[in-house]
């Protein structure tokens, strides 16, 4: 299997950021880690096995890439305002520096944006902003409203809301869009959600779900038994859903 490690500084993060990518053909996949998780985390975890037949075969052609949760919503010594701009700066690297690599290197018309946990989250709400630029979610245990508290979930802005707030929580803008032309490309988008029937934020997922029937856009959404939230469970989910 085709392994590479790519390293470069970014300038809109003015740090630098590394990525592996998995596979030489085939549907791109661009994957978000989970809170704690680093770039070679999928590696780690055995999700890129899981999918070793698909890549060898050209199917897919993954991009594992930092998800800097501790330099963004999860960074507690910053005032929610500075990680909320920290996150859009990070959108900010994917969309102008990973993507354009994908593009470079993989002519394929498919990209699809993965995650888990935190990292469902983040590979959501770029879908659900941009979705012209994506044709398929898969986003597993994902939590889409970081203001929630649940269990030992707090909330992950500590009170503070403002627009970017709004626009960064698909639980909180999707509801408001009308008319938009990201619905019309969403109801193109293939999107595939999982949960666990005692994960915390099953009801949140729920309510996602029934958002997103209610404006018309068509998704799967699969309740695992159990709590899904957890390495074993995903390994299974990436060879079905991906």
């Amino acid at each position: 299997m085709n392994r590479e490690y790519h390293r470069w500084y970014s300038p809109r993060l003015h740090r630098d950021m590394e990525l592996l990518v998995f596979g030489h053909a085939g549907a791109k996949v661009l994957m978000f880690p989970t809170r704690d998780g680093r770039f070679f985390e999928y590696e780690e975890l055995g999700l890129v096995a899981s999918l070793t037949d698909k890549i060898t075969a050209g199917h897919l052609q993954l991009y594992c890439v930092e998800g800097l949760a501790r330099e963004t919503f999860y960074a507690g010594h910053w005032h929610p305002a500075d990680r909320l701009r920290r996150h859009e700066a990070f959108e900010a690297y994917i969309l102008n520096e990973v993507l354009p690599l994908m593009a470079a290197k993989n002519p394929h018309d498919c990209t699809i944006a993965q995650g888990c946990s935190l990292g469902a989250y983040q590979a959501a709400s770029l879908v659900f902003r941009h979705p012209h630029l994506f044709r398929k979610l898969v986003a597993f245990s994902g939590r889409y409203d970081l203001t929630l508290r649940v269990e030992s979930f707090g909330d992950l802005l500590e009170g503070y809301y403002d627009d970017a707030v709004y626009f960064h929580t698909p639980s909180h803008f999707l509801p408001g869009l009308s008319g938009d032309w990201r619905l019309d490309r969403l109801r193109q988008v293939e999107i595939v959600l999982t949960i666990g029937n005692a994960d915390p934020f099953l009801d949140n997922n729920r309510h996602l779900s029934q958002v997103l029937a209610e404006k018309g856009v068509g998704h799967q959404m699969h309740v695992w038994d159990g709590r899904a939230h957890r390495a074993g469970a995903w390994r299974r989910m990436a060879a079905l859903y991906i």
